[in-house]
């Protein structure tokens, strides 16, 4: 079986945010091109998303819209 797990841009937000802090308290200088490379694709993404209004939604302002959506139904 195949489990999918969808992210909103505020839990994509806070998890960036959290790796990035404890990067930078690790204090890791040596990083592989790899590493590098994904280094760039969470600035891309943090500074992305911190232009949106998620850097200011919560878990729980999205736990409150989903609830006041349930009801009309929508779809993917």
């Amino acid at each position: 079986k195949c489990s999918k797990t969808l992210f909103f841009s505020p839990q994509v937000f806070q998890l960036l945010t959290d790796l990035k802090q404890q990067r930078k308290e690790s204090g890791k200088n040596k990083q592989s091109s790899g590493q590098q490379n994904l280094n760039t694709i969470m600035y891309e993404t943090l500074k992305y998303i911190s232009k949106t209004p998620c850097r200011y939604q919560s878990p729980q302002t999205v736990r409150d819209f989903l609830v006041a959506m349930k009801d009309h139904k929508l779809t993917k």
